[in-house]
């Protein structure tokens, strides 16, 4: 097997799994643990992963210049979708990111509206406009624009939502939504729970992916925004978790 074969399978099973050690990779493809170093020591030069100790992780998550020109045909799309479910007055929970940003970008002049965002970006977007704005306090992931942490959670336990808007890092097989990043698990798990309705919108390329850390699963939205075909078998899952697919032709 040539080094570069060997390299993406590892890639792949980080993926697959988040992490990884170096004796499981070793044992898993047939070669010596320093062989594996040596591969993790090049994919991570290469920015294709993180190492940890004994082993690596996926890597964490992208800036977000690199997030805004990912996929953001789909994403303008799936917001115009999300759009049609905000009404003049609601109260709007904005989650960080860059789908959660094209909405924003589309409901911010609807009349009477309040959005509360844990995202820098939306909120600079939102400040010429008409609608009130709260940011929720916390710790900054500079990379990304967005807050969280315990003083944002703690802000944000005493607000209800019409309608909450949430993005997510990952989906993996069991469809199950994670997150690279464990400290804004706690915002992305209880927040749709003080939403009258909360939505999940994520692009196809979202899917098949595992992180971390467990956030919640699609069943505990009152919908999923997505771009993504599903099997017949997805879809007997899917039922038997109660998640609901909104979906249109992208």
């Amino acid at each position: 097997m040539f080094a570069t074969e060997r390299q993406s399978m590892i890639v792949e099973m980080i993926r697959r799994y988040g992490s990884v050690q170096v004796d499981m990779l070793a044992q898993e493809l047939g070669v010596s643990a320093m062989t594996i170093r040596r591969d993790l020591v090049k994919l991570e030069e290469e920015n294709k992963i993180e190492r940890c100790h004994g082993g690596a992780v996926a890597k964490q998550e992208e800036t977000y210049a690199d997030k805004q020109i990912s996929h953001q045909h789909e994403k303008q799309k799936l917001a115009e979708i999300c759009a049609s479910f905000v009404s003049e007055g609601d109260t709007i929970f904005l989650d960080a990111g860059t789908t959660t940003y094209e909405i924003a970008r589309l409901i911010k002049d609807i009349k009477g509206i309040l959005i509360v965002t844990n995202d820098l970006e939306i909120a600079q977007l939102l400040k010429s406009s008409e609608a009130e704005l709260f940011i929720c306090g916390g710790s900054v992931q500079k990379s990304t624009g967005s807050m969280f942490g315990r003083y944002a959670t703690q802000m944000l336990e005493d607000f209800k939502f019409d309608a909450g808007f949430f993005g997510a890092a990952s989906i993996n097989e069991d469809f199950e939504v994670t997150t690279p990043t464990s400290e804004k698990m706690w915002l992305k798990r209880h927040t749709p729970m003080q939403c009258r309705r909360s939505y999940l919108v994520v692009d196809q390329s979202k899917f098949g992916r595992q992180a971390m850390t467990r956030i919640n699963h699609l069943g505990d939205y009152t919908g999923i925004v997505t771009d993504k075909v599903f099997s017949p078998a997805e879809h007997k899952r899917l039922e038997e978790m109660n998640a609901v697919i909104i979906q249109k032709a992208v």
